[in-house]
């Protein structure tokens, strides 16, 4: 297993769990948390899944060696459970204390007579357990091929909180390059942002946006995902690009042979936005990825991303956004504009854009609860061209939808600001993440109420949903060659 190993788990999750290891009594109490696991060059990460509380007195009881323990009924249970559902099992129970914890040596020796044999019950697990304080938490975790500490924890919500098994080190003084951002959210905030890895799908009008702002503060790792050329009517719309890498000079040259070369070697627009990356901050780690989002090594390369945003809008990258970040629970924010114009007067209808956060629990913006990712139009994405216009779902291919750059900011403005937020922990605590969206020509902005559908196969509890199971369940993509990497 890669380290560090990080455990993961939603606000909803953790504030049940919370709540029941401290409930004010300063007693001790127990629980096991059952996580999918994700595997990568980055490290390893667990994703709570559901989180089982131990009944005082039933499920967790004094122990023969003088301290508590859960059941033995419990334990089978519960790890019976998990090896059904190719899930890690987590033990849990408190200590006192609030800023530093770590297991007893009763608890090591708990964990060095039962474990062996729990990891063949759940067939290999991982298995382990977590030992909280009230702002700390520490990790033992057994493999088959080793043992390993948990180095962190990480709370989606809102504002992403992390806990250690105690204090870390004083932050290093930030670069005075921003000396500004520090002011805002101290090099602590700065830190955290250069430690982050984001993904962007869709270098377009709003990507590029995107690209070149987080670029400016310092995220220190962006995996750009695109698969279209720059082409004369993207010059307007995206940060960076020119005229030769759209090759004018060759499209506008009247003559079909040059103008299809001139699109032939058009630039990719994921390079356009690493070269605005660079030039804005040059230490940066940048992934220019020529492909698309639908294809599975290409999903693949956002598993152990900390972020993503959506800025491409169509269905199917819809899908597979939903998926990622339920799966992986890895928050994110989808963005998009839309001038809509009546086919018969061409008259401009109601301008809007949207800023859609989208977080990995219930209620939390999923795309699908919120019938964002219509059948409909996934079946037609799926069609061919021929196929699309035997069914009548294309009226005429040959007009393009209007777009201006303005819309671009309004949406992705509001989505950047909310991670830069989300991630140095300046949201005040009501605050609710739920979509926005604002009509340009009304001056008006709405938001939109949170829903959730009990069957929902992406954010569920369903015992069909993907929601936290990392790489033991597959993503809605198709499964094609290795992608091309422009590093």
């Amino acid at each position: 297993m890669k380290e560090p190993v990080e455990l993961r788990i939603d606000a909803t999750l953790f504030e049940k769990l919370e709540n029941h290891l401290f409930p004010g009594d300063r007693d001790e109490h127990g629980a096991v948390i059952a996580a999918g696991i994700v595997e990568t060059p980055r490290g390893t990460r667990l994703l709570v899944r559901e989180v089982f509380l131990a009944r005082d007195g039933i499920d967790y009881v004094p122990g023969q060696r003088g301290y508590r323990a859960l059941t033995a009924r419990f334990v089978a249970e519960i790890s019976g459970y998990c090896a059904k559902e190719n899930l890690c099992y987590l033990a849990v129970h408190c200590h006192g204390g609030k800023d530093e914890v770590s297991f007893s040596s009763d608890d090591i020796a708990s964990h060095e007579r039962g474990y062996p044999a729990l990891l063949d019950i759940t067939c290999g697990g991982p298995v382990g357990a977590l030992v909280f304080a009230k702002n700390a938490v520490a990790g033992d975790i057994w493999t088959t091929s080793g043992r390993y500490k948990l180095d962190h924890m990480t709370i989606i919500g809102a504002n992403i909180r992390k806990l250690y098994p105690s204090p870390r080190m004083r932050s290093p003084i930030a670069n005075p390059m921003y000396d500004r951002h520090s002011r805002m959210f101290g090099d602590v905030g700065q830190e955290i942002l250069s430690n982050l890895k984001v993904g962007i799908i869709g270098l377009g009008g709003g990507g590029s946006l995107i690209n070149e702002w987080l670029s400016r503060l310092g995220v220190g790792h962006i995996v750009a995902i695109d698969f279209d050329r720059v082409e004369l009517t993207n010059l307007p719309r995206i940060v960076g690009a020119n005229h030769w890498d759209a090759m004018t000079w060759l499209i506008k040259s009247g003559i079909p042979w040059l103008e299809k070369l001139g699109k032939r070697l058009a630039a990719y627009k994921v390079h356009v936005a690493r070269r605005v990356a660079k030039q804005a901050n040059p230490s940066i780690r940048y992934d220019a990825i020529v492909g698309n989002i639908v294809d599975e090594l290409i999903a693949k390369l956002l598993v152990d991303t900390d972020f993503i945003f959506l800025a491409a809008d169509s269905m199917q990258s819809r899908l597979v956004f939903n998926a990622i970040v339920h799966q992986y629970l890895i928050p994110g924010i989808q963005i998009g504009a839309k001038v809509p114009v009546e086919k018969q007067t061409k008259q401009v209808g109601d301008i809007f854009t949207a800023t859609r956060p989208v977080l990995p629990y219930a209620y939390g913006g999923c795309l699908h609860c919120h019938e964002l990712i219509p059948p409909g139009r996934l079946q037609q994405e799926t069609l061919s061209e021929t196929e699309r216009r035997n069914q009548q779902y294309v009226e005429d291919e040959n007009i393009a939808q209007p777009s201006v750059i303005t819309l671009n900011v309004k949406s992705a403005e509001q989505a950047v600001n909310d991670f830069k937020m989300m991630f140095t922990g300046l949201y005040k605590p009501e605050v609710q993440l739920q979509h926005q969206l604002h009509f340009a020509r009304e001056r008006k902005t709405i938001e939109v109420k949170p829903r959730a559908n009990s069957n929902c196969l992406d954010c569920s509890d369903s015992n069909r949903s993907r929601r936290a199971r990392g790489d033991r369940f597959r993503l809605p993509c198709r499964m094609l060659e290795a992608p091309s990497n422009g590093k």
